[in-house]
């Protein structure tokens, strides 16, 4: 599973050829969630409030560029990194 970004402690993946709907994957210590890019709601799993605060905030900035790596990824090429939240 690419790594896309990664910032404050947080990891953000994309795997090939997943299932519908377009997302991601936030994980942050032992907590992992799915995180559904055009809405922007959990698929999946949880996140701390804090954690899930700011790989929102970074989706929000990104929501283009992840349909992007969503679309590169369905067709089994590798993700563009994304910068990360600062």
């Amino acid at each position: 599973m690419p790594t896309i970004s990664v910032f404050f402690g947080i990891v953000i993946q994309m795997f090939w050829r997943e299932h519908a709907p377009p997302h991601f994957h936030a994980m942050y210590a032992e907590f992992e969630a799915e995180i559904d890019i055009r809405t922007l709601e959990i698929i999946k799993g949880h996140l701390p409030r804090r954690a899930l605060a700011l790989v929102l905030e970074w989706a929000t900035q990104h929501r283009n560029e992840l349909m992007e790596d969503w679309n590169l990824c369905q067709s089994r090429q590798s993700p563009k990194r994304i910068e990360p939240l600062e």
